[in-house]
């Protein structure tokens, strides 16, 4: 039996860049605080892009604590999607598309989220990164660290939990 001709790197990049945006376009917060994600590969990094209106305390000047949460939050669910949705839209089950245009697409619901300020966000981007550290078919559990300027230095941790999407049922036809 012969092997199926690889597809081409660039296929295979617009694919999951398209499913990467109709995941990310999915949520509206996610524009209003201006998040990006950056993809290598399957990995993916929570870019928040600094704005003047994400600053708490004009003294110091820091970040928002609510923003910090909500950045830690985002990049978290959005990365157990990309896990959850990934081999779907790759094994065909499902086209990108189909994330933003059907009903029956559910995404990670928190079930509770911890933050840890390790100190305080400078006015300037922030990165970050989750880890999943269990996924089964109902539940996950995330990691999720941000930094600034250096990884090694994050200024917030978050651990969270989360029910997995479970697929709606259809609506019986008459």
């Amino acid at each position: 039996m012969a092997r199926p001709i690889p597809e081409s790197a660039q296929v295979v990049k617009q694919r999951r860049d398209a499913a990467l945006n109709a995941i990310v376009e999915g949520v509206p917060y996610i524009r209003f605080l201006n998040i990006d994600f950056d993809r290598r590969g399957d990995e993916l990094t929570g870019v928040l892009n600094f704005d003047q209106k994400l600053i708490g305390n004009p003294l110091l000047p820091a970040l928002h604590g609510g923003v910090t949460a909500a950045f830690l939050e985002v990049t978290g669910v959005i990365t157990l999607s990309w896990d959850y949705f990934l081999p779907r839209i790759e094994s065909g089950e499902m086209d990108a598309q189909d994330i933003l245009k059907s009903e029956n697409v559910r995404f990670p619901k928190t079930v509770d989220f911890t933050v840890d300020y390790l100190r305080s966000g400078l006015p300037r981007d922030a990165y970050a990164r989750a880890f999943i550290s269990r996924a089964g078919r109902r539940y996950a559990s995330v990691r999720v660290e941000a930094w600034q300027d250096n990884h090694a230095r994050p200024y917030a941790q978050a651990s969270g939990h989360f029910l997995m999407p479970q697929s709606k049922p259809e609506k019986e036809k008459p």
